[in-house]
């Protein structure tokens, strides 16, 4: 699982830093994004997947494990 960084853009949006494959995109959306509750699955702008384990919601930026999930495709 390699560790990711993840902090707000200037619009806001969720930007997703992976540094050993040097890819960063936006998130286009987060499975859990409440005040209680936030993580999970996240989908990126180039449509890859990728998961993290819901944690409360946090300061950005920050740097957490997260595993690649398979398309399927």
């Amino acid at each position: 699982m390699p560790s990711v960084m993840l902090k707000k853009n200037s619009e806001g949006k969720l930007v997703f830093y992976v540094p050993k494959k040097d890819l960063e995109e936006v998130a286009e959306s987060i499975e859990f994004d409440s005040p209680e509750r936030w993580g999970g699955e996240v989908l990126l702008s180039d449509g890859s997947k990728y998961y993290f384990e819901p944690i409360a919601p946090p300061d950005f930026p920050i740097t957490l494990r997260a595993k690649r999930v398979d398309s399927g495709e």
